[in-house]
């Protein structure tokens, strides 16, 4: 069927217009002066400055905070501004041991402000079989030059999901995001009330309880309950997190945000399933992946205790390498001294995407941060992937 269209004078000459439209262009353009392009770009420069790679720090101040717990406070090496970062965020810290180049996630516990001026500020846990955090607390000292990412995570405050009062959930190291929260809302910066339950065995336990008191005192938004499991005394709550305790300091529009070590985080899935709490108001921080995956639901148990064989691809080269089937792909290619892209280590950023070529990995179902996309066309985050059979991995864009 034919268009009959009516085109008048007019509109024909518009026509005629954008017909020539590229060679009018063109003929503007060799007209103009010969100039060079520019070397930068000022929205390129914004990026990096909001978003680096990597930043280089040092070590200005370390306090032990408790007996193997320390906090580093960190200034970038040229004095500049440090990229900034929103209450909740982390970064990643990039250590090579003994030829392991590997990487570790930390929580910001410094204020926001602070980035201004080049600062930010950590704190470490030494753990049982810790391999990065017995590094840390072991050799880094005042002066120790450190190489961290960007601002990562999602663990922050959100005014259109959550609600205008937050209850904190915190065991051991886990309340360092809810010191930074306390400090961006003494600054202004976040605009929500806080209170957090700190579970700690005893009260020689507790971290940044003068820090917490100092802001509290300049802000009645914000409030810590110390909560102990091994003592009672006066003052403190006495026991666990229970969905009881929980529920005494819970309103009905606040928001839960939880972060702690991994068996505070299965106790707590049980507790808060009993408090009529929508999905959206609770939010768990990085959960980190097992170490006993054989414990969980679809692991092969006929696999633990095998090692295979990964092949890795990756900048023109192929490297093969023993994996055990209880580690994590990522932690096999770093243990070989192969520099892998990581941050998380978690499953959820997905910075150490991955194309599996062949072979087959168990994924926790709590760590499977991948797109629906990449089980299609078979991705997968090594850090969170276990192998159960020979692998061939084609890693990013990486070195060795």
């Amino acid at each position: 069927m034919a268009l009959n269209l009516k085109v008048g004078p007019i509109g024909a000459f518009d026509m005629l217009k954008f017909k020539n439209s590229a060679k009018t262009r063109e003929k503007h353009i060799q007209r103009a002066p010969a100039a060079p392009l520019p070397k930068d770009y000022a929205l390129n420069r914004l990026a990096r400055e909001l978003h680096p790679e990597k930043q280089e720090m040092r070590v200005m101040q370390v306090i032990e905070l408790s007996p193997g717990v320390k906090q580093y406070t960190l200034k970038t090496a040229d004095a500049s501004a440090a990229a900034p970062f929103r209450a909740g965020e982390y970064v990643s810290v990039a250590v090579e041991i003994g030829g392991t180049k590997t990487t570790r996630p930390y929580s910001l516990c410094s204020a926001p402000g602070d980035a201004k001026n080049g600062v930010y500020a950590i704190a470490v846990k030494r753990l049982d079989g810790g391999f990065v955090s017995d590094y840390i607390l072991d050799n880094w000292t005042v002066g120790t030059a450190v190489t961290i990412s960007g601002p990562q995570g999602n663990f922050c405050y959100e005014p259109l999901r959550d609600g205008k009062r937050v209850v904190g959930l915190a065991g051991g190291s886990g309340i360092t995001p809810f010191l930074s929260m306390a400090c961006a809302i003494r600054d202004g910066l976040e605009d929500f009330d806080l209170t957090v339950l700190f579970g700690s065995r005893t009260e020689a336990d507790i971290l940044f309880e003068k820090e917490f008191s100092q802001i509290a005192a300049s802000c009645g938004r914000v409030r810590l309950v110390n909560v102990l499991s091994d003592e009672t005394k006066p003052g403190f709550e006495h026991g666990f997190l229970t969905a009881e305790l929980i529920g005494r300091y819970l309103t009905d529009d606040a928001s839960i945000f939880v972060c702690g070590p991994r068996v505070m985080y299965e106790f707590l899935q049980g507790e808060l399933k009993k408090l009529p709490r929508p999905a959206k108001s609770v939010r768990f921080e990085l959960l980190g992946v097992t170490k006993e995956p054989w414990k969980l639901a679809g692991y092969p148990d006929a696999c633990r205790g095998k090692t295979f064989t990964v092949t890795v691809l990756t900048c023109g080269k192929k490297l093969q390498i023993p994996a055990s089937a209880t580690e994590t792909v990522l932690t096999a290619i770093e243990r070989a001294g192969i520099a892998a892209p990581s941050r998380c280590r978690s499953g959820e950023c997905g910075y150490c995407h991955s194309r599996l070529v062949s072979g087959d990995v168990f994924i926790p179902e709590d760590t499977d941060g991948r797109r629906a996309a990449d089980k299609v066309f078979g991705y997968i985050h090594p850090c969170a992937s276990f192998p159960v059979s020979d692998l061939v991995i084609e890693l990013p864009g990486t070195y060795l």
